[in-house]
């Protein structure tokens, strides 16, 4: 599915770069996994390759594909659940999706509530790990330099 130095995105975690494919012996079981280094936070981690699409390991987006994420971002902001409990467990569910539009939505949708009434701290980390996720993914699609980002996301 990935080759070595393919970038991918990893739903909750970011952009990454495959740095090896490599067979590891865990709890007695060998398995070949994808050794992946984050872009942003330096973060490794190793994941199955037979579970790769299971967490949701992807492509990054195509570049064309980042410009329309971009102009999404400049749409109305979503309808949301009034309901706290509800919200976060929507917006959490699109965050581990992994879907660029979700994560934008996420963004969004947290953007405008943090500034008409505000968050909660579970909704202020929520929102600044889908705005670190969104950014490294339009980053890493554009090849331009994160700061392009940044008023976009609402860094």
């Amino acid at each position: 599915m990935f080759n070595i130095g393919d970038k991918i995105c990893y739903p909750m975690h970011g952009v990454g770069v495959v740095e090896a494919i490599k067979e590891q012996q865990v709890l007695g079981e060998t398995a070949r996994y994808y050794v992946l280094r984050f872009i942003i936070g330096k973060m490794t981690a190793m994941v199955p390759v037979n579970n790769a699409e299971q967490v949701g390991l992807r492509h990054v987006i195509p570049r064309e594909e980042c410009e329309r994420v971009v102009k999404y971002m400049s749409q109305p902001s979503c309808q949301e659940s009034e309901n706290w409990n509800q919200r976060y467990r929507e917006n959490l569910e699109k965050l581990r999706n992994g879907d660029v539009y979700g994560v934008a939505d996420v963004v969004k949708c947290l953007n405008k509530r943090e500034s008409d009434r505000g968050l909660s701290a579970g909704e202020r980390k929520m929102l600044a790990t889908a705005r670190q996720v969104l950014l490294a993914e339009l980053a890493a699609s554009s090849g331009e330099d994160p700061q392009k980002y940044m008023n976009l996301v609402g860094a």
